[in-house]
C-alpha cells in the first residue's frame, strides 16, 4: 500500500511517512509551524506560477510545512503519488470541480453523497455552465447511458453517505477511462487504507480529513490523493488561487491522528462488526446495513473490493413517527453515545436521518433513484459511526434505548 516511503509495513507507515527530527533541535515529535511566511534567501518571483516543486517555503498559502508532511503520510497511506490537504472535506470536493470542470463540461455525479457535495453539483455548478447528472451509481447500465462526449469527470462514493450502498469502482473507472474521464471517488466512510484505489482505477481519491484520517473530532480538513500531475494542476488552482488551504495547527493534529489510523480501523471495524451483529438480532431494528453483514445486499462486492469494513452502520427501526421517538430517547438517555453529526471519531456518534427531509433537500431523488435509496433506507435511517469504546457498552446503550 505505501507508496516511496522505503517502509514495507503499514503502521510503520502511518507513524514515519512525511515526518523526521526536527534538524534545529532534534525534538522527535514534528514542530508545529505556525508562520505564514517564510525568510527568503534567494532573490525569486513574486508568482505562485514561480514555484518548482524544489522551491523552498515562503508563503503559507502556497505551502507549509505541517501541510506538506500531512500530505506526505496521506499519500503513502493511500498509496499514490501526491497528495493535496484543503480546509475541509467540501473544499477537497470543491478542488475536484473547480479544477477540472468548465463551462459546457459534463460531470455525472452519485445520486446518493455526502449532501453538501449533492447540493453543490446540483444547485452550484449549473449556474457555472456545468451540466450535471446525477446517478444510481451501482447501476452500471444507467451510468454508461449517461456518458455523454463531454463528460469529463465522474464522482462516485463508496460507501454512500449515509446509506452504505456500495459502487463497483472498478467497473466505474473502466467506464471514465473508455469515456477519457476522470473518476473522482469520496473514500472517507472506508478511510486511506479502506480499499486498493490504485488497483480500482481511481484517479483522484478524496476524504474529509475531519472524520477517519484525524479520528478525534478535534480538527476539521480534507485531503485529495492522485497522480503528480493531477494533484499540481489543483494545487495551483484550488489552493493558492481558492485558497481553501488546510491551517498549519489542523493539519498538525490531523496527521498526529492518522499516525494511529491502522490500529484505529481495526478496533474500529472489529467494535461494528459486534454491534452490527446484535442490531440485526434486536426485534425492533427492522434492517441493518453494514459491509461485513452477509445480509448486505452488495456484500460479495464489499468483500472484493474493502480491506476493512470500517465502521459505519446505517438501520431502521420502523416508521419515521418510530424513528424521531427513539431518537429523542437517544438524546434522553444514552450514557456512552452521543447524539451528534459526523463520523469516524474515537467516540461513538448516532444521528437520525429522515427519509423524506432528505429527499426535499440535499438528494430531491424521483422514481428509480428514489426507490434504491428507500430499499437501503426505508423512512429513515439511524447512521451509527461506532467508536473505540467497547462493543459490551455500545450495545448496552443501544439496548436502553431501542
Amino acid at each position: 500500500m505505501a507508496k516511496n516511503t522505503g517502509y514495507t509495513g503499514i503502521q510503520t507507515t502511518a507513524i514515519h511517512a512525511g515526518e523526521a527530527p526536527d534538524p534545529a533541535t532534534k525534538a522527535s515529535a514534528p514542530p508545529l509551524h505556525m508562520s505564514s511566511t517564510f525568510i527568503s534567501e534567494d532573490i525569486a518571483g513574486f508568482s505562485a506560477h514561480d514555484l518548482t516543486p524544489d522551491s523552498p517555503y515562503t508563503y503559507a498559502r502556497w505551502a507549509n510545512p505541517n501541510v506538506a508532511s500531512l500530505e506526505a503520510k496521506v499519500a503513502a497511506l493511500q498509496g499514490t503519488e501526491a497528495c493535496l490537504g484543503t480546509a475541509s472535506g467540501m473544499a477537497a470536493a470543491a478542488a475536484i470541480f473547480f479544477t477540472f470542470l468548465s463551462a459546457g463540461d459534463h460531470l455525472i455525479v452519485s445520486d446518493v453523497s455526502y449532501a453538501g457535495v449533492a447540493e453543490l453539483a446540483r444547485e452550484t455548478l449549473p449556474r457555472m455552465g456545468i451540466e450535471v447528472t446525477a446517478v444510481n451509481m451501482s447501476d452500471l447500465e444507467a451510468l454508461s447511458a449517461a456518458v455523454r462526449p463531454n463528460t469529463k469527470l465522474i464522482h462516485s462514493e463508496s460507501p454512500a453517505n449515509p446509506i452504505l450502498r456500495l459502487t463497483d469502482l472498478a467497473a466505474v473507472s473502466k467506464i471514465a477511462r473508455d469515456a477519457g474521464a476522470l473518476h473522482s471517488s469520496d473514500a472517507t466512510f472506508s478511510s486511506p487504507i479502506g480499499m486498493d484505489t490504485n488497483a480500482l482505477g481511481i484517479d483522484l481519491v478524496m476524504h474529509s480529513a475531519t472524520k477517519y484520517i484525524g479520528g478525534h473530532g478535534d480538527a476539521v480538513g480534507g485531503a485529495v490523493a492522485g497522480r503528480t500531475d493531477l494533484i499540481a494542476q489543483m494545487r495551483a488552482e484550488a489552493s493558492i488561487h481558492h485558497g481553501g488551504i488546510l491551517s498549519p495547527f489542523n493539519a498538525w493534529m490531523i496527521a498526529r491522528g492518522l499516525s494511529t489510523l491502522p490500529l484505529r480501523m481495526k478496533a474500529h471495524a472489529s467494535g461494528a462488526q459486534a454491534v452490527a451483529e446484535w442490531l440485526e438480532a434486536h426485534p425492533h431494528v427492522t434492517k441493518v446495513m453494514y459491509p461485513g453483514l452477509a445480509s448486505h445486499p452488495q456484500y460479495d462486492l464489499a468483500q472484493r473490493q474493502m480491506q476493512t469494513n470500517s465502521a459505519m452502520i446505517s438501520f431502521q427501526v420502523g416508521d419515521a413517527a418510530q424513528g424521531r421517538a427513539i431518537a429523542q430517547a437517544m438524546i434522553d438517555h444514552m450514557e456512552v453515545i452521543h447524539y451528534a453529526v459526523s463520523l469516524g471519531h474515537h467516540r461513538s456518534l448516532v444521528f437520525w436521518m429522515e427519509t423524506q427531509g432528505l429527499m426535499e433537500t440535499s438528494f430531491q431523488l424521483q422514481g428509480a433513484q428514489a426507490e434504491s435509496y428507500r430499499d437501503f433506507a426505508g423512512d429513515g435511517i439511524f447512521r451509527l459511526s461506532v467508536g473505540l469504546e467497547d462493543a459490551e457498552d455500545l450495545i448496552t446503550d443501544l439496548d436502553r434505548v431501542l
